[in-house]
């Protein structure tokens, strides 16, 4: 593929995982788009790269599988590594993951095809499943009561955090890391969607990634004032730091979200 390196390791294990130890997976996707659309027919076209993934969007297949997008959202801000500049994060849970490899092969997924090819520079698509996440304390403030509430101006945001630890025993370093940030993020309103266990990246560009974790807060105020808080920067760089080999952290606007919700289904 031209936005994309197929894992044929994972591949197979998606195709050949057996019915009783099959079910939902979680497919991350973070999107780069062409500036213009370049059809593989070489029509001429005006729209963007964009505009041709909306037209790709393969709803009535998704729905034919039993799957669905829980999650869709367009990048605000890219911190931590540049490159690539990822514009779109989207989240589909699959009822299996033999469903998603049987997707690939259904003549309306392919009719659809088309568009995504013309429209994608760059894509990673991690396979997941869903982690414990921490309780959010009894005593945490709701959005109301936060000092940066969601407004017309700067609504809610989803904190999208990709990363790959050093090694194993670098969980632990990021689990310091966690309860320090923890202390600055719980005050200003900060609810855990989803973390989510990378099982394998099916496509993207040779890179692994161990978790995608899902952070919302009521506004980028609000995550903002926890990013720049001086207990927090401190733990980042003793222990968050310490801990990962390669990460991206995404300020993403939803456009769709239940991706909460689909963790408790």
């Amino acid at each position: 593929m031209r936005y994309g390196q197929i894992d044929k390791d994972y591949a197979i294990r998606l195709a050949t995982t057996p019915p009783d130890d099959d079910g939902p997976i979680w497919m991350v996707n973070l999107m780069r788009y062409r500036e213009r659309a370049d059809y593989a027919d070489g029509r001429q076209t005006t729209l963007t790269g964009r505009e041709a993934d909306d037209l790709y969007a393969p709803i009535g297949p998704l729905t034919a599988i039993g799957a669905e997008p829980v999650f869709v959202g367009d990048v605000d801000t890219q911190f931590l590594n540049d490159t690539p500049k990822w514009d779109r994060v989207g989240i589909v849970k699959y009822p299996s993951r033999r469903a998603f490899i049987e997707m690939q092969q259904r003549p309306d997924f392919q009719a659809l095809h088309e568009h995504k090819d013309a429209g994608m520079a760059e894509t990673i698509v991690i396979g997941c499943l869903p982690m414990p996440v921490p309780e959010l304390p009894a005593d945490a403030p709701s959005w109301d009561d936060v000092p940066f509430p969601p407004t017309a101006e700067d609504g809610d945001v989803m904190v999208v955090h990709v990363l790959k630890f050093k090694e194993p025993e670098s969980v632990t370093e990021m689990a310091t890391y966690t309860d320090h940030a923890a202390k600055v993020a719980v005050p200003n309103g900060v609810r855990i969607a989803a973390w989510l266990q990378a099982e394998g990246t099916i496509l993207g560009d040779g890179r692994t990634w161990d978790q995608v974790r899902f952070n919302a807060f009521p506004s980028r105020q609000a995550f903002m004032t926890v990013a720049l808080d001086p207990e927090r920067l401190a733990a980042q760089a003793a222990h968050r730091e310490v801990a990962l080999a390669d990460t991206y952290t995404l300020i993403v606007r939803p456009t769709i979200n239940r991706l909460h919700a689909s963790t408790l289904e």
